[in-house]
């Protein structure tokens, strides 16, 4: 099968990693891939290395100063399909994996990772015609699925993702990598991802500082957020954070993007993961952290519950994750159930699936 998968950014957000590491297992199993994209910030190529059996179609688009969100989703759809329309008579499988790209490519495929409720007109209109137009939809977790079914009435596949365990277990053995973690950051509890709203960054925020004031032995501890890029305009939400980790006098280390190769080992260094978003599809930067052996905390969510099971520590309110983070720092949990449960979600299962779903559609 000749395959298009469409994302909306070059960055690494969880749908563009998702996407890449999909794609490649696909062309693994023989399948010829291509990878559509858009090239913001003048990109012409992805955060990391791609696997020069994934072909990649980076489609320039221009920032431009003067526009408001909205107006920059609506301008994002419009590059994306001139020059997706084009090419797509060329493709047995088109099969986009955010709003953005679906309503580029329609008629298409869709992986829907997470539902979310916006105020943006336009994005509320992208969102909804994303979950409704596609002729066929996965979700990567059975809770979504549901919610998919409750909202919208349909049916969608599952299809969980998968994680590259190896490569944060191996992070756990770059004592170099981690050395120089620490030399920078000393103690640290990671966050991976921007501040945003559903991160639940302001949580955490208020979690962190609550453990360093009630216990002299975590008053050395840095809060960290790794890496992480937004399409949306969360600056509202951003000053709103950096003002009170001032109020509250904490030390806060955003690291911006990430390269590929800093990643695992900055996880593997971190006492533990924090996970808090008040919403998820799945969880993916969890396995990878259970993965590099690193304990996590994560809102009580039914969605992470039924990934994690119990290789976590599941908390919702600030106090309660102030609480689960000074547990698993004080006594790091045995590591090994993480471990395995990783292993267990691999992308060469989930591109199978992908292959047996996509052979069903086609008919």
């Amino acid at each position: 099968m000749r395959i298009a998968l469409l994302t909306y950014s070059t960055r690494p957000r969880g749908g563009v990693v998702h996407t890449l590491a999909l794609a490649e297992a696909l062309a693994a199993l023989g399948e010829d891939v291509h990878v559509w994209t858009l090239g913001r910030h003048g990109d012409t190529a992805f955060f990391r290395p791609v696997d020069p059996a994934v072909t990649v179609h980076a489609v320039p688009f221009q920032a431009r100063d003067d526009e408001s969100v909205g107006e920059r989703i609506v301008r994002s759809i419009d590059v994306l399909r001139a020059a997706f329309a084009q090419q797509r008579d060329r493709y047995d499988i088109v099969h986009a994996q955010d709003c953005i790209s679906a309503n580029a490519a329609l008629p298409c495929l869709r992986t829907i990772h997470h539902l979310d409720h916006f105020t943006t007109p336009q994005l509320a209109a992208c969102h909804e015609k994303a979950v409704v137009d596609p002729y066929g939809r996965i979700c990567v977790s059975q809770s979504v699925a549901d919610e998919v079914a409750a909202g919208w009435g349909y049916t969608p596949t599952v299809i969980p993702n998968g994680v590259d365990a190896a490569r944060f277990a191996a992070g756990a053995g770059d004592a170099a990598g981690r050395e120089a973690w620490r030399e920078r950051l000393g103690r640290y509890v990671l966050a991976l991802g921007g501040i945003e709203p559903r991160k639940g960054s302001l949580d955490l925020l208020e979690a962190y500082a609550a453990l360093r004031a009630a216990d002299p032995r975590h008053s050395d501890l840095t809060l960290v957020f790794g890496g992480g890029e937004t399409l949306f305009d969360y600056r509202d939400y951003r000053a709103a954070f950096d003002a009170r980790a001032r109020e509250l006098d904490v030390p806060v280390v955003i690291t911006g993007v990430l390269e590929e190769d800093e990643l695992p080992s900055l996880v593997a260094e971190a006492g533990a993961l924090a996970m808090v978003s008040t919403k998820e599809g799945f969880g993916l930067a969890a396995l990878e952290a259970l993965a590099a052996g690193v304990p996590v905390v994560a809102r009580d969510l039914p969605v992470l519950r039924e990934v994690f099971g119990e290789a976590v520590v599941y908390a919702t309110t600030p106090a309660e994750i102030s609480l689960a983070l000074g547990k698993i720092l004080d006594a790091p949990p045995d590591p090994s159930a993480g471990r395995d449960l990783a292993a267990r979600y691999t992308w060469v299962r989930a591109a199978r699936a992908h292959q047996i779903f996509y052979r069903r559609v086609r008919g």
